[in-house]
């Protein structure tokens, strides 16, 4: 996923970030926003195909966003903020849809969304303490992009059973292993909040 205004080059990380709403990255992404309800009704009808389509439409969309918003210098602190909550809520509308057509246990997707809960309150905790969020660590990164590599192998399997045999294993790999790291990396934040506000963690363990 590109970002509305993440990455590009040297001279467009320097780019000035406004607090425009309505710019074309913006009403991309809030189209992206607008296509998750029906991302999640197409996977827990079990439409499979059609919940795949949306999921490539939303990725189109998602580079479109990120390229214009470099492109025309229309980086945004909205898009900032719009870009990865769409990403969070594409997981979560599939992780529900898979757990709801049983192609996954509940218990991963629990999981998985209790992670997320879990940084909220970290959030909460920091900002009471004066600090914004923390930065994101390389494992919550490497986790993020095993997740949405292993989510479509999962509906893509389903969808299409003549690939389920390579489809589901590979999926089920990348589920797992980026479950574990996103709770390796949600530990390490917990470390990182107790560090920056200065409660020793075995004294917060007591």
């Amino acid at each position: 996923m590109t970002g509305n205004g993440a990455g590009g080059s040297a001279p467009d990380a320097k780019a000035a970030v406004s607090s425009k709403i309505l710019t074309i990255p913006n009403l991309l992404s809030f189209f992206r926003l607008a296509l998750i309800p029906f991302f999640l009704g197409f996977i827990i009808a079990g439409q499979g195909g059609w919940a795949l389509i949306v999921l490539v439409v939303s990725s189109v969309t998602d580079f479109l966003d990120g390229y214009l918003a470099r492109r025309l210098g229309q980086i945004s602190r909205l898009g900032q903020l719009l870009d990865p909550a769409a990403d969070r809520l594409y997981i979560f509308a599939a992780l529900i849809g898979l757990a709801f057509q049983g192609v996954i246990p509940w218990w991963l997707m629990g999981a998985i969304i209790g992670r997320d809960v879990m940084l909220l309150v970290l959030g909460i905790v920091l900002a009471n303490h004066g600090y914004g969020p923390l930065p994101v660590h390389h494992l919550g990164k490497v986790a993020t992009f095993c997740l949405f590599f292993a989510l479509p192998l999962l509906m893509l399997g389903e969808a299409v059973p003549v690939v389920a045999a390579v489809s589901l294993p590979l999926g089920w790999a990348f589920a797992l292993w980026g479950a574990f790291l996103y709770w390796w990396a949600g530990f390490i934040y917990i470390r990182e909040t107790l560090r920056v506000i200065r409660i020793p963690v075995d004294a917060a363990a007591e």
